[in-house]
């Protein structure tokens, strides 16, 4: 077998997991009003999929063009990422039309400017004249216009032709959807039941003639939808005497003005315009031209309201209470009970909160370390941060400036944090900074005791709720001084520490992993049990792919769960026929990473930040922990397995990414994530009863 053959292609596999995403969307046994919501999921997707792996495919391909170096494999991904986007983007419009069907059936229509009664179509031009023509700016495309530095990336824009007798003026218009909101609600009309919504691109399209005829004359005016893609790399000036704030605010000035690497437009628009546009913004053969609907920036879906039953969506699952928390007056006397585990947004993440909130203000703490990557807009952790700082607290905090797409907002939170005299470091210039750690010390008698958050999500109270993630509070000593070396490593990268427990990018993951596999190799090798379970969200890392497949070869059983990308081929006899991967897509996003090795039945379970990909494993501060206590211990394992027992979301990862769900066969119906909700809240319930 080529070696090619032993890896898939990261970016198709990425396209293969927002097929399921898509799948999701299809699913009739999904809530209708969630399927439009997957529509603007699977949207959100491809675009970030564009301003980053696309562009950075074809950034290689200029390079090595750029070098003489031989460039075909890279124009063949090209090509079958362009024939692969352009499939699911068929797919996804005949399912946008079956969704459509599913909402009308229910009484809900999403009309268009030509389906307006008069009654809603004076409406909307009070409407418009009242709301939104403040927010039209026009942009007229002349001989000289630079439409490629105008254009923004990924906002929506009618592209409008004004044709009379003598000429053919252009206009381009944005969709002002930060000024308001993309779906309108009409009023109901008397006496019918049906609840009619009108998008944002059709109100202005129903009121060209309020922003054109003023100013031109002209037979017809008609407008067609279309976006561009971005690169979203930039690159960091050299300049030494620019701090890293700096560096970054002008980094994101690039990215505003990168090369574009995708046009996507109306189907209906003309090909004159077509043409025009692609000579404007520079688009070439390495980019991709995808023919679409009427309308784009589908990741607005994600927010569709529910006009209708409570039924058409999914209904709310109420997050249980900790009561290993609960059952103590402070968080850190239950810390000091025991290692407390909890599972989001299955558990209530307020006890991340409430640790800090108290932490802010206890006379006991001392000292706050933090690492932030992502954060809500409305953060209360920000706040206990501030607060701590107020009370006299020495509070350290690591923002990565340079967490992708929250770059502006980094920058904000450190200039916030900075203000309230807290100490903000930036990390290590060469290595994000993604581990998810908090450390609290507290003077108790006459010693420091520390106390330890350690997790696989952000301290993010948004997608808390809608991310599966674990996080472990402890206050054992030897992995609170490791996490506090950790937080010296980031300030200080000269400095090494060797780390007898934790996990740590890019200090020691690679070897660490590399130790756990081969034991369970050696196990197997003996004729002993040798298992390896993994929950990832991605695995691209060619190294630690030979190594399971040399664990494969060697008899050991692997079973994994990813989430996203998964460039190992599973089912390749006699390299990888003991590797068995499958992937859950359901109503939340599946983000925790775990490694369960069977180590002759002494199981060691590890949970960390860390993705399986060599970004993660080489280039990044990443942190994982091993859990200690053995109930602990098998709740995680236990989760895993119901996880695999998945017999309505899970899907077969195999070597024609086909993305079947995976067969129920006689067994029941188990749909894991409502199965681990029941799950906890027993726990929870247990641990209650027993006091």
């Amino acid at each position: 077998m080529s070696v090619d053959n032993l890896y898939v292609e990261k970016e198709l596999s990425w396209l293969s997991f927002n097929e399921r995403v898509l799948q999701e969307a299809a699913d009739k046994s999904v809530p209708i009003v969630e399927r439009v919501r997957f529509l603007g999921i699977f949207s959100n997707n491809l675009d970030e999929f564009f301003r980053v792996r696309v562009a950075d495919v074809k950034r290689r391909l200029l390079i090595r063009r750029a070098a003489g170096k031989e460039v075909s494999h890279t124009q063949h991904l090209l090509s079958k990422i362009q024939t692969k986007v352009l499939k699911l983007q068929e797919d996804f419009d005949l399912i946008y039309t079956e969704v459509l069907k599913g909402l009308a059936r229910h009484n809900i229509f999403l009309v268009n400017e030509e389906q307006l009664s008069e009654q809603q179509g004076e409406w909307l031009k009070k409407y418009f004249r009242d709301k939104l023509l403040r927010y039209i700016a026009p942009t007229i495309i002349e001989r000289d216009t630079d439409l490629a530095r105008i254009l923004q990336d990924d906002l929506t824009y009618l592209i409008c032709e004004m044709r009379s007798k003598e000429q053919v003026k252009y206009a381009a218009i944005e969709i002002p959807t930060d000024d308001a909101p993309r779906f309108i609600e009409l009023p109901r009309e008397k006496g019918k039941k049906r609840k009619n919504m009108i998008l944002l691109d059709n109100i202005i399209r129903h009121c060209l003639d309020d922003i054109f005829s003023p100013f031109f004359e002209y037979e017809s005016c008609s407008a067609y939808s279309m976006k561009m893609t971005r690169d979203a790399e930039y690159g960091l000036s050299d300049d030494i005497d620019q701090s890293l704030v700096e560096q970054m605010s002008e980094g994101l000035k690039q990215r505003l003005t990168a090369e574009p690497v995708r046009f996507v437009h109306d189907r209906e628009m003309p090909e004159s315009m077509i043409e025009l546009i692609k000579f404007k913004l520079g688009i070439t053969n390495f980019d991709s031209i995808v023919p679409g609907g009427r309308y784009h920036n589908f990741r607005d879906f994600i927010g569709f309201p529910n006009i209708g039953r409570a039924y058409l969506e999914h209904p709310k699952v109420p997050a249980v209470n900790s009561h290993d928390f609960a059952s103590h007056i402070t968080v850190f006397e239950a810390i000091s009970a025991k290692d407390i585990l909890l599972y989001y947004p299955y558990h209530k993440f307020r006890y991340v909160t409430e640790f800090l909130r108290q932490a802010a203000f206890d006379p006991a703490v001392k000292d706050i370390k933090l690492s932030i990557y992502r954060l809500a807009k409305r953060s209360r952790i920000i706040k206990s941060l501030i607060d701590a700082a107020e009370n006299g607290k020495k509070v350290t905090v690591v923002v990565e400036l340079r967490a992708r797409f929250d770059e502006e907002a980094n920058i904000e939170w450190a200039k916030v944090l900075t203000e309230a005299g807290i100490k903000v470091e930036f990390g290590v210039p060469s290595l994000k900074c993604h581990s998810k750690l908090c450390l609290v010390t507290r003077k108790e008698g006459d010693e420091l005791v520390r106390y330890a958050h350690i997790g696989t999500g952000n301290f993010h109270e948004k997608t808390a709720k809608i991310y599966t993630d674990f996080s472990l509070f402890t206050r054992n000593s030897e992995i609170t001084q490791e996490v506090e070396n950790v937080f010296e490593f980031i300030v200080h990268s000269y400095k090494r520490f060797h780390f007898k427990h934790l996990i740590v990018s890019p200090t020691d993951s690679r070897t660490r992993i590399y130790r756990a596999i081969d034991r369970e190799i050696s196990n197997a090798q003996r004729n002993l049990p040798a298992r390896i379970f993994l929950k990832i969200n991605n695995l691209d890392d060619k190294g630690i792919i030979d190594k399971l497949y040399e664990a494969s070869c060697a008899g050991v059983k692997v079973r994994m769960i990813i989430r996203g990308m998964c460039a190992l081929v599973p089912g390749i006899p006699g390299i990888s026929s003991n590797i068995e991967v499958l992937s859950i897509v359901d109503r939340f996003l599946e983000h925790p990473r775990v490694a369960v090795f069977h180590n002759s039945g002494e199981q060691d379970v590890w949970i960390s930040s860390a993705d399986w990909m060599t970004r993660n494993i080489d280039k990044r501060v990443e942190v994982g922990t091993p859990i200690y206590d053995d109930k602990l211990k098998q709740q995680i394992i236990d989760i895993m397995e119901i996880q695999w027992s998945d017999t309505t979301k899970a899907r077969i990862i195999d070597k024609e990414q086909s993305n079947k769900y995976k067969p129920r066969g006689n067994r029941r119906k188990i749909r894991s994530q409502i199965a681990i909700y029941d799950y906890l809240k027993e726990i929870e319930q247990n641990k209650a009863n027993a006091n």
